[in-house]
Order: C-alpha cells, then sequence, then structure tokens
C-alpha cells in the first residue's frame, strides 16, 4: 500500500503531468482561460459627453474628437470668445451622432519611408509605395476664401510617415529631425493651446490661422509660446523633441472645418 502511494506521488509531482492537470482544469472551466487571440477587440466607444479637465481649452477638445469648434461651442451655448471651465460637461453629440473615443495614442511611423526626404518632386514622391496616391503638381486645396495664402514648412527633415485619409491611421505628417531643432509656425496666426493634455501628442501646440484653419505641433521638447499670443509665419514656437513619442519627430496637422486634411497639399514645393 504504502508503495502505491509513493508512486502516485510521484506521478502527481511530474511536470508534465502537472501540465496536463491544469490544462484539462482550463478546459473544464469554459472562459476561465481563454487564449488571448480568441478575445474579441472592443468595438469603438462612441461618447456623448466631455468633461472639461484643467488646462483644456475648446479648440483642444475639438482637436481630440476630430470636430469643429465652432460647431462644438454652438452645440454647448458658448459664445464666441469660447471660453469654458474644468468641471463642465460638453455634449459631443452634434449631428444626432456622438463623437468617438480618441486613440490611446498616435500609431508608430512607417519604416518603409524612414528614409523619405521632405521633397514634393516628382523623383522623391515616385519613390512612395504603390498603395499612397501620388499628389498631383498642384495643390488641390480647399476653395475658400480665408485659405491661408502662404504656407511654409514647420521642420526640415525626412518624413518619416505621410498622411493617411482612410480612416485617420495618421492624420498628419512626422518629419525627423534632431533634439532641440526649432519648429517654426507653418503660417501666422493666434495660439490656442499649449499644453501637453492631450495623450499620444506630448507637448503640443495648436494654432488657429482663421475660423476654418488649425494647425499643430505635436512630440516638442519645449514649447516657447502660449496660449493667447500671436505669431508670425516662420517664427519660432517649439523646439523638437519625442514626448509622447518613441524618436525625436514633428508630427504636424492641419485641420479644415475640423477635419484632418494633407499637409503636403498646402505646403510649398522644395527644391
Amino acid at each position: 500500500m504504502g508503495r502505491s502511494v509513493g508512486v502516485w506521488a510521484k506521478w502527481i509531482l511530474t511536470p508534465f503531468n502537472i501540465f496536463i492537470i491544469i490544462l484539462l482544469t482550463a478546459c473544464s472551466a469554459p472562459g476561465t482561460m481563454a487564449p488571448v487571440s480568441d478575445v474579441a477587440q472592443p468595438p469603438d466607444i462612441w461618447l456623448d459627453e466631455h468633461i472639461v479637465a484643467p488646462g483644456e481649452t475648446l479648440y483642444s477638445i475639438a482637436w481630440r474628437y476630430n470636430l469643429d469648434h465652432r460647431q462644438l461651442a454652438i452645440a454647448n451655448g458658448i459664445g464666441r470668445d469660447f471660453k469654458i471651465y474644468p468641471g463642465q460637461r460638453l455634449s459631443l453629440n452634434l449631428n444626432g451622432r456622438p463623437a468617438p473615443s480618441p486613440p490611446a495614442s498616435e500609431p508608430a511611423p512607417q519604416p518603409r519611408l524612414a528614409s523619405e526626404p521632405i521633397s514634393s518632386n516628382a523623383a522623391s514622391r515616385s519613390s512612395r509605395s504603390e498603395n499612397q496616391t501620388p499628389p498631383s503638381k498642384t495643390k488641390t486645396v480647399p476653395k475658400v476664401s480665408d485659405s491661408p495664402k502662404t504656407w511654409q514648412w514647420p521642420a526640415r527633415g525626412k518624413i518619416l510617415a505621410p498622411f493617411h485619409s482612410n480612416g485617420g491611421l495618421n492624420k498628419g505628417i512626422d518629419i525627423g529631425g534632431e533634439l532641440g531643432e526649432p519648429v517654426l509656425a507653418a503660417g501666422s496666426g493666434d495660439i490656442v493651446y499649449s499644453g501637453a493634455g492631450l495623450r499620444g501628442y506630448g507637448k503640443l501646440i495648436i494654432l488657429k490661422h482663421s475660423d476654418k484653419y488649425l494647425s499643430a505641433y505635436a512630440h516638442n521638447s519645449k514649447l516657447l509660446v502660449k496660449e493667447g499670443e500671436t505669431v508670425a509665419a516662420g517664427q519660432q514656437i517649439a523646439e523638437m523633441g519625442s514626448s509622447g513619442a518613441d524618436r525625436v519627430k514633428l508630427h504636424f496637422e492641419i485641420r479644415f472645418d475640423g477635419k484632418p486634411v494633407n499637409p503636403v497639399d498646402y505646403l510649398p514645393e522644395l527644391n
């Protein structure tokens, strides 16, 4: 009898058999140890309202949810000064549908474009992948009266990731550079946000050029302007960095009526 017990105990303590027992136990309890690959991704979360946090502006909140700041103000009875306060509840349901929850962070840059220089001539653009439609030589910008007259590159460097219009994988362009390099205003306007409150953008500046056009400069190491300041085209507004990113770069966006547009369509040709 003692010998039988000893053999049984030895069998239980065998590592392989312990694994078999654990596996059988998991299978007998449905849902307790489901493989990660079998767990479905959660659906998009649609939000009805946003509670204003300290440091946020109406512009930064509208930017977060891809909304037009003017429509957001109208929907919430906010005046033309666009003043909001911490703790204020803002409805995001502007047209019968709430706004989607913003992504946790910006997508990683696409390595296949890491060596592409900032250039809009035909030779450099032809080197882009086949699934990206090369922009035409003539800029196709919205024909509106308040379109910015003169845009300029906010930094000089290599394009690490291009703009994607299908689903917003990249709502702007990523420009490589060195830590501390100057970040310039792409056009004249007013600083409507300067801070680090938008997840995934790091230290961010949002510049208002007109009622319709805004531009943004993300992942800076240092912000050199404050909200309420007016800047000129070409004026340095920040220093390039890697805040909220995996490498030093400038993430640059242009929004028209709250929607992302391809910055390359607005920027001048470079020789």
